[in-house]
């Protein structure tokens, strides 16, 4: 997406850091705040269609050594083999014919010469279908040897005239095809305990040339369902699902107006039903490839609801903390079939929880009351369980458990402790001290202040070096010197660090050809030997580094530096979509490329810049 944008070019920003910070360049005059639409279009090989609540998405995917190339219906569902369920093609007659795919928030269409299929979701785990002129056929993806035993027992059988169940084994899941209007055909031949294979058409009617159709989702056993409602109500009453969520989104700069389309709906069709381990509805952190819960990804999606939406807000903040441990720890990763605790991930909860509240009013006594007990329990678990040497500054044992999975900062292995994880901890016990003075326990809020406060001496004591951070490795406290962003973010102290140790940061964050590039903060200094274009936490830029440095920069008083990478980050997004990372050079979008993080990074970033400079 390309953003309509008369913003001042970076290109004359660039040259006055060698003597200074730019004053405070507004946005356009007299900007706007964006009125959503719903009417954008997107690649389905890049951002899934799909919708609110549903572990069914639409993805054109690439060839393979697995998949042919095509459009495909996946399930999201934790735990499955094989994601794709059908393989979709159009036909004329019984002849597959190449089609163009458009994609709205609501409707899919594919188009094929004087006919097309339109695809909408009535609810989440349903879908409808319907074509003009044309066929529609849905083709289960044959074995292959990776997945050979799990797609044994993969069948299709009839039920009546109108209806065929499709039994899934490699998703675990089945599916209902119903006729409802024209012909539907299937090839589905039994061999021994499964179908040799499984093609079904929906066929259009000869005197009317249309057919419909749907298929359903589900898990035990089928219950017959009401298609009285015409198609076109439903795509319509879809849609104004889709405009209430739209009003409640965090309203953007009118020249960010596509990105801001396209983050709205990266966040909306990302979030599942409550169901099985997930005990709210849960935002992904993406319907491509990353279709989980990790345990700090999920609070950059909390905050972007905050604004208008917080309840939906603190359930993305509580889905990780109801599967709190009896040790305090909270899982890695989480959906609706799993949990994994083989990482943890950084506790920058308190830092999460302590905007949200800056943010909101719906934060309220009751909810600081379910939030501390389980806050001050994962606060615990560090000290408890990560502070091998008893220093009393806890330690990482993975990159994976910084978020930072192999940044430099770990190449010579764990356990490190690096000042990212004792800062983010200060932070949280700064929001506990804050949250018991609320709450009447006063004696508990001076001793989580006084415990902030030893662990901030211990940090600098330990980590800082004159003129930077390091990482020393747990026990010796050797330190095998890094070039890594990581270090950089104990700015999120702001004001609680002395003020050589700020301005030092904010000397290395502006350098030009360290870190600061148009787009933003690479990952790794850009000349480092060890800095790669797409290394992961190498290189690319981040929503989250940029956010948490973003933050912690207002924190310390620099407004107009935070104001800078929040604008840089936006122009990056508005340019190159909603990627999981970037190229910090040339701004390309990287890996993944609908990561909901980056959509709600981005929603926050330009939300705080209409703000700011409407003031």
């Amino acid at each position: 997406m390309t953003a309509k944008t008369n913003l001042r070019p970076l290109l004359l920003i660039l040259p006055a850091l060698a003597c200074g910070w730019p004053q405070n360049p507004r946005l356009a005059a007299a900007e706007q705040p964006h009125e959503y639409t719903g009417q954008i279009q997107f690649d389905v090989s890049k951002v899934p269609f799909s919708r609110y609540g549903s572990y069914i998405s639409f993805s054109h995917l690439p060839q393979s050594e697995d998949l042919a190339e095509g459009l495909y219906m996946r399930c999201l569902h934790g735990g499955v083999s094989r994601r794709e369920v059908f393989r979709l093609e159009v036909l004329q007659g019984r002849d597959a014919v190449p089609f163009k795919e458009i994609a709205s928030p609501t409707v899919l269409r594919l188009e094929a010469g004087q006919g097309a299929v339109e695809i909408v979701y009535s609810e989440p785990k349903v879908v409808r279908i319907r074509g003009k002129n044309v066929g529609l056929r849905l083709t289960m993806p044959k074995p292959t040897r990776q997945y050979a035993f799990a797609s044994t027992y993969d069948n299709a059988f009839a039920v009546d005239e109108s209806h065929w169940e499709v039994n899934s084994f490699s998703q675990q899941m089945k599916y209902m095809l119903t006729s409802l209007g024209g012909q539907m055909a299937v090839d589905a031949p039994w061999r021994l305990s499964e179908s040799e294979h499984v093609v079904v058409d929906f066929l259009p009617d000869p005197k009317t040339g249309i057919f419909e159709g749907a298929i359903e989702e589900f898990r035990s056993v089928w219950q017959p369902r009401d298609y009285s409602q015409s198609f076109d109500a439903t795509a319509g009453q879809v849609h104004t699902e889709y405009r209430q969520w739209l009003a409640r989104m965090p309203q953007v700069p009118e020249s960010f107006a596509d990105a801001g389309e396209l983050a709205a709906y990266v966040d909306w069709e990302s979030v599942v039903e409550a169901e099985g381990q997930l005990t709210r509805p849960t935002m992904f952190m993406s319907k491509n490839w990353m279709t989980n819960v990790w345990s700090w990804d999920h609070c950059f999606n909390a905050m972007a609801l905050t604004y208008r939406n917080p309840q939906l807000a603190w359930d993305q903040l509580m889905v990780i903390v109801d599967h709190q441990d009896a040790n305090g720890g909270f899982p890695d990763i989480l959906n609706d079939q799993s949990t994994s605790w083989n990482f943890s991930k950084p506790p920058i909860h308190g830092w999460a929880l302590r905007w949200m509240m800056q943010h909101s009013t719906f934060i309220d006594s009751e909810h600081l009351a379910q939030i501390y007990g389980p806050l001050g329990r994962w606060t615990e678990w560090y000290f408890k369980f990560r502070d091998y040497d008893h220093d009393g500054v806890p330690q990482y044992n993975h990159g994976n458990d910084a978020g930072w999975d192999n940044a430099s900062v770990f190449r010579a292995g764990p356990p490190v402790e690096s000042p990212d994880l004792s800062a983010f901890l200060i932070v949280q016990m700064d929001v506990l001290a804050d949250i018991a003075r609320k709450l009447g326990k006063e004696n508990e809020a001076q001793d989580w202040k006084k415990r902030a406060d030893d662990l901030l001496s211990r940090m600098l004591a330990l980590c800082w070096r004159g003129d930077h951070f390091v990482a020393p490795h747990s026990g010796d406290h050797k330190v095998l010197e890094s070039e890594s962003l990581l270090l950089y973010l104990p700015i999120v102290l702001g004001n609680r660090l002395p003020e050589p140790v700020r301005s030092k940061l904010v000397a290395g964050l502006t350098e030009q050809g360290r870190f600061l590039t148009e787009y933003g903060l690479a990952t790794e200094k850009l000349h480092s030997p060890l800095y790669e274009s797409d290394g992961y936490w190498l290189g690319p830029i981040w929503a989250p580094s940029t956010l948490l440095v973003a933050d912690g920069l207002e924190a310390a008083g620099e407004k107009t530096l935070a104001r800078e990478l929040k604008l840089r980050f936006c122009r990056l997004v508005a340019k190159s979509g909603m990627a999981e990372n970037f190229n910090a050079v040339t701004g390309a979008g990287l890996r993944d490329p609908a990561y909901t993080w980056t959509s709600s990074v981005f929603l926050i970033c330009a939300h705080e810049l209409l703000e700011t400079d409407s003031r």
